[in-house]
């Protein structure tokens, strides 16, 4: 028998505990941990953030090897407007990326000598995206059917989506923010204000402008000038008041240094907010009405014209890249109300369900509202959705629990998703049809959306972001050198969570080089 010298045999049991440790890499599961780089645990440090505040996967994204990084991946986690993902992609998968909203518009009676004689009527069915310039095309449009004046009501039938308990502010404490505006089934311009500031040296004054012209609500044509070489808060310095929504107050003045500004608000009475809208513009394109702007039902019969919105795929952009709450939150009530039958819609899509709308994925959904589409509803058709096309889409890796969802945009403190479920989405998205719609509809690092100002390897990832108050995260594709895609997944829940903004630009520059080195 050959006796190995002592040296040869503890060279050997180096090797061989070398080749398991490998090994042991290769087969790591997702909820396993693992050392973040040093890069990103530095920053993580620097922040304030500790390792069990933080989960983190990146994996190949087409999820066959193992991953490259996985540190509490199975954790649930509040995601922030991350959760989106899954509100877009679900909807692409079942209405598909040619989706559209409809706009149906009655002229409810005779027209004579451009009177209408009855009522104009506007039926909201959802559409996200039916702003200021919209509006303007769908009264123009009935202004060229020869109507100056209407002797009868605007009627506006809002009944698709049901009504919502609660107020703007209730989650925050910040009503006027335009990012807290409640979905509508005729959502119109976000039910958000614009002014518009203008400085006029030769007067002394700013022009203020009001878009879009609220009727009934007076706003001062001008404010003073104020000197100073720094704009500062300008806002703070206009002394405004919102509270009255008859009237908009602006007690202060405007530095003249800060040039021309636009400053978005939310309307302190939503509830009046579309038809102060319709009204104002209605009257402001020289239009005339007899009577009043009011709520009611549509007519049975068929609508005169409708007004159709974008496509799903550009809708999704303003989503994803802006990382627009109300609209996703259309978004999600839609899911439900073309699943029950409730909305008006074209497209096609390669989801499942059933109803008279857009259930089977394919056709149109023309189906007239049988009841209103409610949160409760669009959970459940997100939920189905989950389980039959990402829980068992890897037949490799156990299926996974459908997240936590509450109205989908992530402007919740109850939504709930690991990184390990995100990353699954990512790759069933990766391997779909709709792959491109979904990834152009991500913020590109460092060129534009959400990670215009990122510090991290420019155009090396399309990524969506996520940030509440003690929550930030970013989840989608990096791009290595070699043409290799990877998805990143990254959520810190932490009351200094904003501070470790360092920490996931490491995290991509780190992803970027994986990717790259393949």
């Amino acid at each position: 028998m050959l006796i190995q010298p002592r040296r040869s045999r503890r060279w050997l049991l180096l090797a061989l505990t070398l080749a398991c440790a490998l090994a042991g890499a290769q087969t790591l599961r997702p909820g396993a941990s693992a050392p973040l780089p040093a890069s990103v645990t530095t920053a993580l440090a620097q922040a304030g953030v500790p390792l069990d505040a933080i989960s983190v996967l990146v994996q190949d994204a087409d999820g066959q090897a193992a991953p490259r990084l996985s540190h509490r991946a199975d954790q649930a986690m509040n995601p922030a407007s991350v959760m989106k993902l899954v509100t877009t992609y679900a909807a692409l998968d079942l209405l598909g990326p040619g989706f559209t909203w409809r706009t149906p518009v009655w002229l409810d009676g005779q027209i004579n000598r451009g009177v209408l004689k009855g009522n104009l009527v506007i039926q909201g069915q959802g559409d996200p995206k039916l702003v200021l310039e919209r509006l303007w095309l769908l009264l123009h449009r009935v202004q060229s059917l020869g109507i100056r004046k209407i002797e009868g009501d605007i009627v506006l039938d809002r009944q698709a989506f049901a009504p919502l308990e609660g107020h703007p502010g209730d989650f925050d404490g910040e009503p006027l923010r335009p990012y807290n505006a409640t979905p509508d089934a005729l959502l119109i311009n976000f039910k958000s204000v614009v002014l518009t500031l203008v400085p006029d040296p030769a007067h002394g004054v700013a022009r203020v402008q009001l878009d879009p012209p609220l009727w009934g609500v007076q706003v001062p044509a001008t404010v003073p000038l104020s000197n100073g070489k720094v704009c500062g808060d300008y806002r703070g310095t206009l002394k405004a008041d919102f509270s009255d929504p008859a009237s908009i107050r602006l007690a202060g003045s405007y530095p003249v240094s800060c040039g021309e500004k636009v400053w978005p608000v939310a309307y302190v009475d939503p509830a009046s907010y579309t038809a102060r809208t319709v009204q104002g513009l209605w009257h402001s394109m020289g239009g005339q009405l007899t009577g009043r702007v009011r709520e009611g039902n549509a007519p049975a019969t068929a609508a005169t014209f409708e007004s159709q919105s974008p496509t799903l795929a550009e809708v999704i952009r303003d989503i994803n890249k802006f990382s627009n709450n109300v609209m996703a939150r259309q978004l999600f009530l839609t899911l439900a109300a073309h699943r029950t039958g409730t909305g008006t819609g074209t497209g096609t899509g390669t989801g499942t369900g059933t109803g008279n709308g857009n259930g089977n994925g394919n056709g149109n959904g023309n189906g007239k509202a049988t009841a209103a589409a409610t949160q409760e509803a669009a959970r459940e058709v997100l939920r189905q959705w989950w389980q039959q096309r990402i829980s068992p889409a890897l037949a490799t890796l156990p299926s996974l629990p459908a997240p936590i969802l509450d109205n989908g945009s992530g402007l919740s403190r109850q939504e709930r998703i690991s990184a390990e479920a995100l990353a699954r989405l990512l790759q069933v998205a990766w391997a779909s049809p709709y792959m491109p719609e979904l990834m152009s509809s991500l913020p590109i690092v460092g060129l534009d959306g959400t990670l215009k100002r990122s510090r991290a390897t420019p155009a090396g990832a399309h990524l969506k972001t996520g940030s509440l108050n003690g929550v930030l995260a970013l989840a989608g594709y990096v791009h290595g050198a070699g043409g290799k895609q990877v998805c990143l997944v990254a959520i810190i829940n932490h009351a200094n969570a904003s501070d470790a903004k360092a920490a996931l630009e490491a995290l991509v520059d780190w992803a970027v080089g994986s990717a790259s080195a393949h």
